[in-house]
């Protein structure tokens, strides 16, 4: 998803949804970026059998912990894992905590040894770690060679456009509003005569009585972003113009 204009500011929303995707992983093989782009150390091992595989799952299902690989861009020491895996540099990463809300397996090709899953997860999870840890398990190895976001939060491919259809004299047409980019968030409504302007202005208002941020709207219109303090509402991202 790409974000335009004021909609720019509304990514921290976003980012940190829930994803699903699509993977393709091949078995008895290594690689040490965990994906098709690193060096690829073949195993010589026979790809797991659909029983074994499925009975394996739900071990990494539900609330894991889980170490980011070192082809990565998190930051440890103020310099980037991928920089240090670059110098052939490898440290301990502290193991983090991600929820695998679904991982099923789609389908297997035993002439080229790969296996699809479907996963749906939290924010920050390594779909490539997974996969590693999975085969792994199960007395082999395997590595990342296709992986397809298929949503964001309430955000999914099917509402996403191919990149051959953006041209600048149609691009306008296939923007998303920013209404349904935080359709997630809680609405709260003030008036036109007494709201409107205070929002606008980016002012404090009477708190929204919800939980996080909630979107504040006047008559079908997207005003702001409010969280609530202490004794009022405070704009977190301000998209109306007086």
């Amino acid at each position: 998803m790409l974000l335009v204009g004021r909609a720019t500011r509304l990514s921290r929303y976003v980012s940190n949804l829930d994803k699903s995707y699509s993977a393709t992983a091949r078995f008895g093989a290594v690689s040490d970026t965990l994906d098709a782009d690193g060096y690829i150390t073949d195993l010589d091992g026979p790809l797991p059998s659909e029983e074994s595989l499925r009975d394996a799952l739900p071990a990494f299902s539900g609330n894991l912990l889980q170490v980011p690989p070192m082809a990565s861009a998190l930051k440890q020491g103020g310099v980037r894992l991928y920089d240090l895996h670059r110098r052939g540099i490898s440290v301990e990463r502290e193991a983090r905590p991600v929820t695998i809300h679904r991982l099923e397996l789609a389908g297997l090709d035993p002439t080229a040894q790969t296996a699809k899953f479907e996963i749906s997860c939290s924010s920050g999870t390594y779909i490539r770690t997974l996969i590693s840890d999975l085969a792994t398990s199960l007395g082999s190895g395997a590595y990342l060679t296709a992986l397809h976001r298929t949503s964001v939060g309430h955000l999914t491919v099917e509402d996403a456009s191919a990149s051959q259809d953006l041209l600048p004299e149609t691009l306008h047409n296939h923007i998303i509003p920013p209404l349904d980019v935080i359709a997630h968030l809680p609405e709260v409504a003030v008036s036109e005569e007494t709201g409107r302007d205070l929002v606008c202005h980016g002012r404090r208002i009477e708190r929204g009585r919800v939980d996080g941020s909630y979107r504040v709207m006047c008559g079908g219109e997207l005003l702001a972003v409010y969280t609530d303090e202490e004794d009022a509402g405070r704009a977190e991202v301000v998209l109306c113009a007086l």
